[in-house]
């Protein structure tokens, strides 16, 4: 035993061990994020109970049950519940019902001893609205401009007819406001401000008065149009009704207009089911967010994460690189040197809040304020640059990560043979030379591992991009087709702030629950594709160059 010790194979099986654990954990809490995200896309059972009421009536409720659980009869007691039971421990159904326009609130607790009676009808619709969340209940007829059109059986056909015309009509609608008008509102603004500056440089004559009227007037022939197409489409979208039976026997009147979807689960095969989830997850990464974001989908999240990482990767890794070159090859080693190396490596410390407040000090104020006070002065009181955007927020995030970038390429260079570098520059070839063409290709893989570690990092991090330019809920993208194309100056949106904005400043906490979970499980599957993304890039440069160190 005393020679099993002495030989260290103790100590390699509890590394491996230790490892094990840690990648076990690590896909365990993974799959917990998933299943608690991705589930609440499947299309549940509907419930309609019959629930014993404390005056000893029957109250009927249309919903779907999200969760139970064991609580303690006293627990019940001190919430004010009163229940005659002699069970210490009772079960309780939390019960999403919906309606909460009509029959707020939309999250319910309903105790199991309550339920008298539960069935599943198959005519139960589910309609997912724009605004007030889900409505339960029964489709009682369908209205064309105050007229019936069907009613009974052949509701569902005439309905879903209808549903697909608003839905298009919705998305010509859409298309028109953020793409046709949006764009004319754009070109107005460029207008005003090119009028703007010709006047602080005194050079708005009665020529250049005239050009721009003349670009004004096609802008408002355009604005008008597109109003008055809009105008038609809103009047078009509002003609079609439905009435809808609620668990409180109430019929209420629902716009076919205000419906993003509707199914009936109860009704549903598993391959039917299959098809919704698949489009449900499809729906949530591609569309934009709805009512406080709770509802919907982020996309503009996702675009906003990505494009702030892959703009601070091309920042930070060319600065990275050059800061370690010169550190390694050029710096005269010594006490100034090693100073350097020992604050880098401290920066990596750093409270990335720090970061945020330097970033929207310096970046923001300083720096975005002389910009616009340079090139922008047209604009001014308003600011451009001189406001939290998502170049200051990539540039704070570059500045975060660049120690680890430094560090990683310091480590590649110094793994490169002496002898590598002697040989070049024994046939000729100068250091400038033999850093470029040799040295920095075999040590590429380590400056590759730097801009996985700095991506891995700057993807999750959210308190300094809460300074520097995310918000909840951003208008307009920083790419689209209006001039110069990529608004750098643009507030954006991101995974991990979305994630700590619907779970924490969150109106309706059950709704935003899971899709605290399913944002979660999003915002780490990025990461892992960027990540995957730059180790396939650096495996194969390490395949490419491996040859050179022997």
């Amino acid at each position: 035993m005393k020679n099993w010790f002495k030989s260290g194979s103790p100590w390699i099986w509890l590394s491996a061990a230790t490892v094990s654990i840690s990648l076990i954990m690590v896909v365990g809490l993974i799959g917990l994020i998933a299943v608690r995200g991705l589930s609440m896309y499947w299309p549940g059972q509907i419930h309609q109970m019959d629930l014993r009421t404390s005056d000893g009536k029957t109250d009927t409720v249309i919903g779907e049950v999200f969760d139970s659980e064991q609580v303690s009869k006293e627990r019940l007691k001190d919430a004010g519940v009163i229940i005659e039971t002699d069970k210490m421990l009772i079960t309780r159904y939390l019960v999403k019902t919906g309606n909460r326009d009509v029959d707020a609130p939309d999250f319910r607790w309903l105790i199991a001893d309550n339920v008298v009676g539960e069935t599943f009808p198959k005519e139960i619709v589910v309609f997912e609205r724009m605004e007030w969340g889900n409505l339960y209940g029964f489709i009682e007829s369908v209205k064309e401009d105050g007229n019936l059109v069907a009613e009974s059986t052949a509701v569902w056909p005439a309905f879903n007819e209808r549903l697909a015309r608003a839905t298009k009509l919705q998305e010509d609608i859409t298309s028109i406001e953020k793409h046709e008008i949006g764009s004319v509102n754009y070109e107005m603004e460029r207008l005003r401000l090119k009028q703007r500056k010709l006047e602080l440089k005194n050079k708005f004559d009665a020529r250049a008065k005239q050009e721009i009227e003349n670009e004004k007037t096609i802008l408002d022939a355009r604005y008008k149009s597109f109003q008055s197409k809009l105008a038609s489409l809103y009047q078009q979208i509002k003609r079609d009704t439905i009435q809808v039976k609620i668990s409180t026997g109430a019929v209420v009147d629902v716009q076919v207009g205000s419906i993003v979807r509707a199914f009936k689960p109860n009704a549903m095969g598993t391959f039917d089911k299959v098809i919704f989830y698949v489009k449900s997850i499809w729906l949530f990464v591609s569309e934009d967010p709805r009512e406080a974001n709770t509802e919907g989908g982020i996309f503009p999240a996702i675009f906003g994460t990505v494009m702030m990482v892959l703009i601070m990767s091309v920042i930070v890794t060319p600065f990275g690189i050059m800061a370690a070159v010169y550190l390694r090859e050029y710096a005269k080693q010594g006490v100034v040197t090693r100073t350097i190396r020992i604050a880098v490596n401290n920066l990596a410390g750093v409270p990335s809040i720090v970061y945020g407040v330097f970033g929207l000090g310096f970046f923001v104020y300083f720096l975005g304020g002389n910009i616009d006070q340079l090139f922008f002065a047209e604009s001014l009181p308003a600011p451009t640059f001189g406001t939290p955007g998502i170049i200051w927020a990539s540039l704070t995030l570059a500045i975060l990560t660049v120690p680890v970038v430094i560090v990683a390429t310091e480590e590649g260079l110094s793994r490169v043979p002496i002898s590598i570098r002697q040989g070049s520059l024994a046939l000729g070839a100068t250091k400038w030379e033999t850093l470029w063409k040799t040295v920095l290709p075999m040590a590429s893989p380590a400056m590759m591992t730097g801009l996985i570690l700095a991506v891995a990092r700057a993807a999750g991090e959210v308190a300094p991009l809460m300074l520097v330019g995310v918000v909840k809920l951003a208008p307009s993208l920083p790419l689209d087709g209006d001039f110069p194309f990529l608004h750098l100056d643009r507030k954006f949106m991101h995974l991990g702030f979305h994630i700590f904005d619907v779970g924490f400043q969150s109106p309706n906490v059950e709704a935003a629950r899971p899709l605290v979970y399913s944002t979660a499980f999003l915002l780490v599957c990025v990461i892992i594709v960027l990540n995957l993304t730059a180790i396939a890039i650096r495996n194969r440069l390490r395949e490419k160059y491996k040859g050179l160190d022997h």
